[in-house]
This record gives C-alpha cells, sequence and structure tokens, in this order.
C-alpha cells in the first residue's frame, strides 16, 4: 500500500524544512504528522499510542530548536515515531522494525538526530545532563539540551539519581515530563498522586498564569520580568499546593502543567524557556494515543497493537485452526493463580509489566497478593528478597533484558542471603522487532557465574508449569531463575496434574549415534525438528534436554562424553559464557576429548526482524542446526563457535 504523507508534511525531510513554516501552519502539519503515523503503522505495524500522544510537543520542539546541534533525547523511544519521521526518515519508515529496516527506537547509528540510543527506561536525564555538562566544559553556551521523559519512566530510581544531580549541576539542560499517566500499563505509586495534584490544582494553576500575564505586561526588563515572577512563585507555592516543591527542592526551576497538545502554547513556552540557563522542568500534560479515539480510551491495548484498519479499528489476528498452544507468559500468569490458591504465602512482582508478564490476572483476582512497582527492576528484586525474609513464596516476574538492570540486587540481596525468590525471566532470548536493547542474551551467562542460584529453562509450557511448581515447596530453599522466551509454546494441553521437577536433572529425548545435541530451553524444539530432518537423510543424531545450565546434570553429561565424540550445544542466549561454555567447563573439568560446536547469539550485536528471521541469520532454528550436523558428520571439527 503506498502511503503519502499530507501537503505540508511532504515537504519537510528535515528540522530545517519545518522552520521555513509559519506558526499558524504548524496545527496543519501536527494534523498531517498524526495522520501518517496512523496510516503507517495500521499497515506495518509498530508501537502506536505514544507517539501519537507526543506529535503536537514533537514539531515543536523541532521548529523552536536547533537541532541536531541542539541536543534532544527521548526517554526509551515508543514515542519518537514523530521525530523520525521528521529528521530524514520519513521515506523509508514503512521499514520501521522489520528486518534490515530502521529501528523502533532512536539509534545513534542510524541519524544525528538520534543523539542517545534507548530502549530502556529512564536513562535520558542522565544522557541529556552528561551532555549539557560536556558543552559547558567546551564553552558551547548557546547550545541547548532537552531530556523527554514520561511519568512512568519518573518513578525509576535512576531518574531521580539524575534529578538529583542536575539540580546542583548548574548545566543548561530542560527536562521535559511528559505526563499521561501511562508507560505502557496504567502507572502506579505516589509519583502519580503527585503529579495528579499539581495538574489538578485549580487555585495555585490560575494564580501562576495570571501572575506570568499580569508581570508580562508591566513595562520592565524581561529579565526582571522573570525575576519577580519567580520570587512571587516561590511564595505563592506553600499557599496554595501542597506539593509543589518537589522538583525545585532538587534546584530545579518548574514550569507547568501545560496543555502537551496545544502547539501554539508550546511554542510560546519553549521559547521563553531558551532564554533561561540552568537545569529546568517542563509539565506537559498529554493523552496517550491522541487522535485515535479507540487509542485514548484503551491505551494499554493500543501500545502496540500489530495491524489494524484505521478506520473501523478492528486489529488484525489469524484465526487458527483447532488448539493452539498458549503464550508462555500466559501459563506463568494462570499457573500463579493456581499456585497462590494452594499456598497461601505465594505472591507475585511485576515492574511495570503486568500486562506482558500476564501477572494482571493474579492483581485481578488477588489484588493484596501481586504488585506492580512500577519501572523499578532493583526495587522489584530487593523488596522481593525482603517478602522471602518473612517466609513468602515470591515470583519477581522482569523481562531478561530488564533483569540486567538489577544484577547487584541478584547478588546481593537475594543469592547473598540464599533467600528463595523465584526469578522469572520473560522474553529470554532473541525477542524480535525491539531489537537489541530488548534481546534477552545476556542472562545464562550473568546468571550461572552467582552462586546459589538455581537457573532453569523449559522446552515447553508443562516443563515451566512444573518448575513454578517445584520453586515453591517447602524443602526448595534456594533462589530459583526460570528464563523462558516471547511468545508461544508448543502444547496446546498444556494444564496437567502439577509434578515435581528434580533439581539439575535433564533428560534424554532420543537416543542416537555419532553426534549429540544437547539443547536449553525452548530451542530443544528447533532441534527435535532439525532431527525429524536430519532421519530423512539417514543420520540419527541423539538428543538432551538438559533442562538446567546450573546445576549441571553430571551424571546424563558423563553418559554424552562416554559416547560420543562428536557434540553441538543449541542455546537461546550469548554463546561466550553461556550454556555451551558450561559444558566446555565440564568437559575440562573430567578430563573429555570432544569435537564441540556451539550454536546460539553470536558476539555481536543482534539487530530487529522476526523471531524466526533472527534465528536463522544466527544459525540455530531448525535448518541451522541440521546443517551444523551435517558438516561435523562430514569433517573434523574443533571448538567452534556457529
Amino acid at each position: 500500500m503506498d502511503i503519502t504523507a499530507g501537503q505540508l508534511l511532504s515537504q519537510i525531510e528535515y528540522p530545517s524544512d519545518l522552520r521555513k513554516l509559519t506558526r499558524e501552519q504548524l496545527h496543519q502539519v501536527c494534523d498531517e504528522l498524526r495522520q501518517f503515523i496512523i496510516d503507517q503503522v495500521s499497515v506495518h505495524g509498530g508501537h502506536f499510542a505514544a507517539s501519537l500522544g507526543v506529535v503536537e510537543l514533537t514539531v515543536a520542539l523541532h521548529y523552536v530548536y536547533n537541532t541536531p546541534y541542539d541536543q534532544l533525547v527521548w526517554d526509551v523511544g515508543h514515542q519518537a515515531y514523530g521525530h523520525k519521521i521528521l529528521t530524514g526518515r520519513k521515506s523509508v519508515f514503512h521499514t520501521n522494525r522489520k528486518y534490515h529496516g530502521i529501528s523502533g527506537f532512536p539509534n545513534r547509528g542510524e541519524s544525528e538526530y538520534d543523539t542517545f540510543g534507548v530502549g530502556h527506561s529512564s536513562t535520558s536525564i542522565s544522557a541529556a545532563l552528561g551532555m549539557a555538562l560536556a558543552s559547558k566544559y567546551k564553552g558551547e553556551h548557546d547550545r541547548q539540551h532537552i531530556a523527554v521523559i514520561g511519568d512512568g519512566s519518573m518513578t525509576a530510581g535512576m531518574a531521580f539519581e539524575a534529578l538529583n544531580h542536575a539540580g546542583v549541576a548548574n548545566a543548561n539542560v530542560l527536562i521535559i515530563l511528559n505526563d499521561n499517566c501511562m508507560s505502557i500499563d496504567p502507572n502506579v505509586g505516589a509519583l502519580k498522586e503527585y503529579l495528579t495534584d499539581i495538574s489538578t490544582s485549580h487555585t495555585y494553576n490560575k494564580l501562576r498564569d495570571d501572575v506570568w500575564n499580569m508581570l508580562g505586561k508591566l513595562p520592565v526588563g524581561k529579565k526582571f520580568t522573570r525575576d519577580m515572577a519567580s520570587k512571587f512563585e516561590a511564595s505563592i507555592k506553600g499557599l496554595v499546593s501542597k506539593s509543589s516543591n518537589l522538583f525545585e527542592s532538587l534546584n530545579l526551576r518548574y514550569f507547568g502543567p501545560i496543555d502537551g497538545h496545544n502547539i501554539s502554547k508550546l511554542t510560546d513556552t519553549l521559547q521563553d524557556l531558551k532564554d533561561i540557563p540552568g537545569p529546568k522542568l517542563l509539565h506537559v500534560v498529554t493523552t496517550k494515543g491522541k487522535g485515535y479515539s479507540l487509542a485514548e480510551k484503551d491505551q494499554t491495548k493500543w501500545h502496540a497493537p500489530g495491524l489494524f484498519d484505521k478506520i473501523t479499528g478492528e486489529i488484525f489476528k489469524k484465526i487458527p485452526e483447532g488448539p493452539q498452544p498458549p503464550k508462555y507468559q500466559d501459563v506463568f500468569g494462570l499457573t500463579m493463580i493456581e499456585l497462590a490458591e494452594q499456598n497461601d504465602k505465594v505472591m507475585g512482582i511485576t515492574p511495570a509489566m503486568p500486562s506482558g508478564s500476564s501477572l494482571k490476572f493474579m492483581m485481578e483476582k488477588m489484588p493484596d497478593r501481586a504488585f506492580d512497582v512500577g519501572i523499578c527492576e532493583q526495587h522489584a528484586v530487593t523488596l522481593s528478597a525482603g517478602l522471602a525474609t518473612q517466609g513468602m513464596r515470591v515470583y519477581c516476574n522482569i523481562y531478561s533484558s530488564f533483569m540486567q538492570r538489577a544484577f547487584d540486587q541478584v547478588v546481593h540481596d537475594v543469592a547473598i542471603q540464599n533467600l528463595p525468590v523465584v526469578l522469572c525471566l520473560d522474553r529470554a532470548g532473541l525477542v524480535g522487532e525491539d531489537g537489541a536493547t530488548h534481546h534477552g542474551a545476556y542472562d545464562i551467562s550473568y546468571m550461572r557465574c552467582i552462586p546459589n542460584l538455581i537457573v532453569f529453562s523449559p522446552m515447553n509450557e508443562e516443563e515451566l508449569r512444573n518448575m513454578m511448581y517445584t520453586a515453591q515447596l517447602p524443602e526448595q530453599k534456594s533462589p530459583v531463575v526460570i528464563r523462558y522466551p516471547r511468545g508461544e509454546g508448543v502444547m496446546s494441553d498444556w494444564r496437567k496434574p502439577f509434578a515435581v521437577m528434580p533439581i539439575g536433572k535433564g533428560r534424554k529425548i532420543r537416543d542416537g549415534r555419532d553426534v549429540a545435541i544437547l539443547s536449553f530451553g525452548h530451542p530443544g524444539n528447533f532441534v527435535t525438528e532439525a532431527c525429524r530432518e536430519l532421519m530423512n537423510d539417514g543420520l540419527e543424531p541423539a538428543h538432551y534436554d538438559i533442562r538446567f545450565v546450573k546445576p549441571l546434570d553430571k551424571e546424563l553429561l558423563h553418559e554424552v562424553f562416554s559416547r560420543y565424540d562428536k557434540v553441538i550445544t543449541v542455546e537461546d542466549g550469548a554463546i561466550r559464557g553461556g550454556f555451551g561454555s558450561a559444558i566446555l567447563e565440564f568437559m575440562a573439568e573430567y578430563n573429555y576429548k570432544a569435537d564441540v560446536k556451539m550454536l546460539g547469539i553470536p558476539d555481536r550485536l543482534v539487530e530487529h526482524g522476526k523471531p524466526a528471521e533472527l534465528h536463522r541469520e544466527c544459525g540455530y532454528d531448525a535448518a541451522g542446526i541440521a546443517m551444523a550436523v551435517r558438516q561435523m558428520m562430514s569433517s573434523q571439527v574443533t571448538v567452534s563457535e556457529g
């Protein structure tokens, strides 16, 4: 489908073109940009509601500021589609998040306008402050630095650390707080209540506006007017708003809240703020999904809806024939309810991903036992540890990529104290279109080096279910890591009676000759498919599902290396330090000699694409595994990476 931009948007390739337009034309640009995003995402997919909510803010920023010399940093990046379209990527935007296409997030390697690569939340203030300090050091006093951060991202500790530093750094940085009460799911916590209090304090906001309007009409110099306004603001804040001093108590000049969909007000305000040096914060109130009524009403559903009919709002989904396997996340979420009904000590924690993790099922049914703590991975892990000290059996569900942010808490607060927290790592392995920032590539490597941890990965839904059951039994006293991939599993009939999963025990799926394939987790299903293909060639590889990378099933591995001198390992994780490395360590410890080929995520950044495309690229899909076996059988090889 050929999607064309509107009359004005078609003339804009870069912000320099935008700045040639009159202020009156910006309204039309906003309308055309919003429609272009709707057209593109409905046909080609991607994140949706977040970018619609910041159309006016995006246009105003690029109109007022001299980007890319003035440096604009987007937090997370879900909302940066309008930014990409206005900065040279309109003609290729249809490739967004597609294999070998442009990234769905700001990416420094893609454009000079993408000043900082993002994907995880709450980094923008730190990055922009770093840029501002560098400019100050270099004498670039005219250079502006702007961080756009949502109120969801502002809940993370890292954002508060940056605010604390920004207040004393005396650097020229503007923090724009995009307040829409949403991240992916609705925001939680005291900050949400605080921002609501500010934005609904009619007395304070009316008085503030009146003061600014009055002083703006006085026949005095601009600097003197601002000084007077600042002093008057300080005198009225304590009187009319009980909570208006949070940001200014950190030495940040606070402005707002203002309507984030009023392009005239935004451009006027940003133009004024350019003349105010030092750290400052502009509070902008927006609506996620603005301009598409269905997205405004159900912002979580329309965060990334897939392909849809923009007229009717119908989201296109393939209707499968017969029973289908569930998503691993739903197996987790539904199993949590079963376990909690059987064991009153079971509790659930997630950092801002109740829908993505499916903990929402338990939160709805048992709100006193399942909690969304906001975008706070470190807090989530240590909170879980605290609960565990009181006898609770806590399942802390964090995406593998996000768990990287809480590594210290896993070591210091869980492992060293040997607390039986269950760390459920969703989206382990290559996750697809979100790309390098979201791939769960490293958790095997960084978890298996930590003492006291048990590290497990299921090959199917039944194994996930049984390991979750085993982890909460009274005799299980060590912390457990369970990693599983994004998306559907392989079993439609998965809800079977619980069974104990023997810790540290793998299984032999099929016997064979000449070569043994050792798999860890869901890629074992790729091995099963490869074995069927190889049998057609007259080859009979053995297949072992190792299940536990820590502790390893030494008995099973002694069997493997006493029978086979050719071994292939398969994992959906980084080869360096991962499952294959664990097998090599076992070989070295027991003086086995064998030719070993390791298949998994190579020692480089893997970009975005459909999971099947990325598995093929990395060589551990069924075809890649079969090819590795054929090559091993046709020639002698030494230890190598696939």
